[in-house]
């Protein structure tokens, strides 16, 4: 791209970026935080999911033997998690090229790659923030990690019970849906970013809708050896059964009558 193209597509970047007042700060919106605190919790229990782990809790009172309990249905594996949470949300980044809650979202923007490109062809780019606070957290995201830590701590309750009672249901439709926002504020819920092709941020959330595909497509193919293996179990006992009944026919048993004493 040569440079004066990339100049004007970074124009375009630029004011497009301003919301609809014309404000180039935006903070995030009670359902935009709900939704990015469900979305790091789901993400974060998923990881701490895979241990084995188990915690020794003592000897017990009564019959002074040690006992212990899975760290995946621990308090421990709870706190951890919710303590943490919020810093998640600083690995995010403004997108002022996108509309909606998916402004925010990890990888560098488009806006900023273009920025970046220009600045390593050599093109002198002057801008109200200095080229070495480009990767520094922006006020939205900050206020992002901000209000996490309210919402966390106001509505810790409801996610120890979901923790403990209701893993089943989505995290973002118990908490969000029906605890934290009211029904004129649940719109960002359903608002997805599709990608482009080539979009750097765009990456993780594809890994993670292949790993998923991957895992689901093991177990299916977990389950089909497993019925295979037992198929063929079956056909081997009716096979060494209608053996064990051909020999019998073709070679009967003598009697003695010597036997009969």
């Amino acid at each position: 791209m040569c440079p004066l193209l990339a100049f004007l597509l970074l124009l375009f970047l630029l004011v497009s970026a301003r919301d609809e007042d014309g404000d180039w700060v935006k903070l995030p919106n009670k359902c935009e935080v709900c939704k990015y605190v469900a979305v790091e919790l789901k993400s974060s229990f998923e990881e701490t999911g895979k241990t084995k782990e188990v915690i020794d809790t003592g000897y017990g009172f009564l019959d002074g033997k040690r006992s212990g309990v899975k760290y995946t249905k621990s308090d421990v594996r709870l706190i951890e998690v919710t303590e943490n949470i919020c810093k998640r949300l600083l690995d995010y980044n403004l997108h002022k090229e996108r509309s909606g809650s998916n402004r925010f979202a990890k990888g560098i923007s488009e806006t900023f790659e273009t920025l970046h490109n220009l600045v390593h062809k050599g093109v002198n780019v002057v801008m109200d923030i200095p080229y070495e606070l480009w990767n520094e957290t922006s006020a939205e995201v900050a206020d992002l990690k901000k209000q996490c830590d309210v919402l966390v701590e106001e509505y810790e309750e409801i996610i120890e019970d979901w923790y403990k009672n209701h893993q089943e249901e989505d995290l973002t439709s118990f908490l969000c849906a029906k605890h934290v926002l009211k029904e004129s504020e649940k719109g960002c819920l359903t608002e997805s970013w599709q990608g482009k092709k080539g979009d750097l941020a765009s990456v993780d959330e594809k890994k993670k809708k292949n790993k998923k595909r991957d895992q689901e497509g093991e177990t299916t193919g977990n389950r089909a050896t497993k019925k295979a293996k037992v198929g063929k179990a079956e056909d081997s006992v009716v096979r060494a059964e209608t053996l064990k009944e051909d020999v019998q026919k073709k070679v009967p048993l003598l009697h003695d009558p010597n036997d009969e004493l």
